[in-house]
């Protein structure tokens, strides 16, 4: 008998309004998480796109004025144009591979680290699409004068490339390492 008095004063003492409380936390913790994760993504892929846009515009404009001169030379100038557009395509990849992590989130902590993931490619996207959209502007003057040197105004531009690539596998990687 006295055992079954003990368990009834144990029980007693139990406050389940702590225990609700640390389930709702828990669950508040998880939404917040996949609120980061889903902002991250989301700066993935509109930073990057709008590094892209601007970086775009820039040898698009110049390349519209030597082919209203010389419509001959589209083939030339068309990598030129192009070549600042693959950075929104890199911001995609890593907000494709954060979106398909998205039902695995627990925690805040995973949240975040989805969030912080997504910041190299994000802003080595912006960044470096506009700068190399000025560039691949300068190949487009070369062009202009120089028709058969457009794979050097190519080459250089595709020198900041790299940064773009190396903002992609960096985040790649943080993704991958999040522990979900």
């Amino acid at each position: 008998m006295n055992s079954l008095v003990l368990l009834q004063t144990i029980f007693s003492q139990v406050d389940t309004t702590s225990v609700v409380n640390t389930t709702q936390s828990v669950a508040q913790n998880s939404q917040w998480g996949f609120i980061f994760a889903l902002i991250g993504a989301a700066f993935s892929a509109l930073l990057a796109g709008i590094g892209s846009v601007f970086g775009i515009s820039y040898p698009a404009k110049a390349a519209d004025g030597v082919l209203s001169e010389s419509p001959e030379k589209f083939g030339a100038l068309f990598l030129l144009v192009a070549l600042p557009g693959t950075q929104g395509f890199y911001g995609f990849v890593g907000a494709f591979l954060i979106l398909g992590k998205l039902t695995m989130i627990s925690t805040l902590n995973q949240g975040l680290s989805l969030f912080i993931a997504a910041l190299p490619v994000a802003f080595a996207g912006l960044i470096s699409a506009i700068y190399q959209g000025k560039t691949c502007a300068a190949g487009v003057a070369l062009v202009a004068k120089r028709a058969d040197q457009s794979m050097k105004g190519v080459i250089h531009a595709a020198l900041i490339e790299t940064y773009a690539v190396l903002g992609l596998l960096v985040s790649f990687f943080l993704i991958n390492a999040v522990k979900l």
